[in-house]
């Protein structure tokens, strides 16, 4: 009993340190987070050291407030892709009976996007993409993808070559300058898209799936024949980015915080 009442006040800290509060501040002190907790100051200061010495917070050596620590968000990493995967499924399936089209689920990995899982509600099917490897610069999936990513970032990325995707002539992005422009572009519309850029004749719209601290994880992809899709590219990029924020929503994530500076 007292080991649950001990564990429950743990957590309570935790959630305040995950508060909106905390992350604007970028920390909380002892004595703002004994406020929070209804807490004597003593208690709170130990049992924050405490969870310090196991790497679940960590405290500013400037600032002396408490932040959540490496471990917290190294455990919910290893976690994060099984998570993302249960909760994406059935998410997967109503939007491509919505749509009547296929979805994909894509992830980051190195310097491409790596389809993860598909599933069609059409019998036109983009076959044989789960465990495929495509490039970034040129897929509407890729550019959400590199929506945390600031324009030094890209430069770093990509920057050494002098076009990006030089296989895929009808890309409209073959420079840096102009993946910039791509990725804002969708970030401030909320989805990406794509006309006959990376497939002839497959046109889509892909959203990103955020975590609980705003970052990219993934990304959901309609796709399916341009004289199909591309005249109501906005219904489906609409759609996409609903079921993207139901996603992120289930992963932790609140739409009224501010993503990560770059996003």
């Amino acid at each position: 009993m007292h080991t649950g009442y001990g564990l429950g006040r743990d957590i309570a800290l935790l959630e305040a340190l995950a508060s909106d509060e905390a992350r604007r501040t970028g920390g909380l002190g002892v004595a703002a987070l004994a406020r929070a907790t209804g807490r004597e100051k003593s208690q709170v200061s130990r049992a924050l050291q405490a969870m310090a010495g196991h790497g679940l917070v960590e405290r500013d050596a400037d600032t002396l407030v408490y932040r959540l620590g490496w471990r917290l968000f190294s455990l919910v990493a290893r976690g994060s892709d099984s998570r993302l995967g249960a909760v994406a499924e059935p998410v997967l399936h109503r939007l491509a009976v919505e749509l009547e089209e296929t979805v994909h689920l894509c992830v980051l990995r190195d310097d491409a996007l790596l389809t993860v899982r598909t599933v069609s509600g059409h019998s036109y099917r983009t076959t044989g993409w789960e465990g495929r490897r495509a490039p970034l610069p040129c897929t509407s999936a890729g550019r959400v993808l590199l929506s945390d990513a600031t324009p030094d970032e890209l430069f770093v990325r990509f920057g050494a070559v002098e076009d990006l995707v030089p296989d895929y002539p009808g890309s409209r992005v073959h420079t840096v300058p102009q993946l910039w422009r791509a990725v804002r572009e969708a970030a401030e519309r909320g989805w990406a898209c794509s006309r006959d850029e990376f497939e002839p004749g497959v046109a889509g719209a892909s959203a990103p799936v955020r975590d609980f601290r705003g970052r990219v994880v993934a990304a959901l992809n309609v796709s399916g024949p341009t004289g199909r899709v591309a005249d109501r590219l906005d219904e489906v990029g609409r759609a996409v980015a609903a079921a993207a924020a139901a996603v992120s929503a289930e992963l932790g994530w609140s739409p009224g915080a501010a993503p990560r500076a770059g996003a």
